[in-house]
């Protein structure tokens, strides 16, 4: 029996470093949240009205996008995020990803902190309704829409109107239709940058 030499291993590809990059700060805030008892997402990675003197009030602005309140809730955005993240990554670049996921969690955590004072916000539900109208744009001629995106921003906003008006619990709509409006414009703002490129 002989075996060859020419046999290659399996190996492990760091395929997305921003998405990847992303679940890990959030795992850990998980970690030392839980650690510290619910202490570091109110310190850090919620966002809230505060005090605008204070240094953490704007960090918190963006960091609320790591925070989570438990493991569901944690798992639930990481498996969207993790699902989406890689193909939108591949196709716009690692930097792009970031922006749009920045962007996302900036819009959220001002929306948040201006109009829901008594509210605290934290999670990654933003930037993922930001990558599902961002996956939803496809590249077409120039002035086209994507009948595609037209569907799922319709089905979408539809579902989460609908929802904030009905439904009472902690989620927060206004997140999500942050987030979508946001990987819907900046969709647009990068595939026209790719057809002129």
């Amino acid at each position: 029996m002989t075996t060859s030499s020419n046999r290659k291993g399996v190996r492990l590809a760091f395929n997305s470093p921003a998405v990847l990059g992303f679940a890990a700060i959030c795992l850990l805030a998980m970690v030392l949240n839980r650690l510290t008892g619910g202490e570091s997402n109110r310190l850090l990675f919620s966002v809230y009205r505060a005090p605008l003197t204070n240094p953490l009030t704007w960090l918190r602005m963006v960091c609320h996008a790591f925070g989570h309140a438990d493991w569901n809730h944690l798992l639930n955005n990481m498996m969207y995020i993790l699902l989406l993240g890689p193909m939108l990554e591949e196709k716009y670049g690692s930097v792009n990803l970031i922006l749009v996921m920045l962007a996302a969690a900036l819009l959220t955590g001002l929306i948040n902190f201006i109009f829901f004072p008594s509210t605290m916000l934290l999670g990654a539900s933003g930037i993922v309704f930001a990558m599902i109208l961002l996956s939803s744009i496809t590249r077409g001629g120039e002035g086209t829409i994507p009948v595609t995106f037209l569907l799922v921003a319709i089905l979408y906003i539809g579902q989460q109107v609908w929802q904030a008006i009905t439904v009472r619990d902690n989620v927060s709509y206004m997140a999500h239709i942050a987030g979508g409006a946001v990987g819907a414009g900046l969709g647009f703002v990068l595939n026209r940058a790719g057809e002129k490129g």
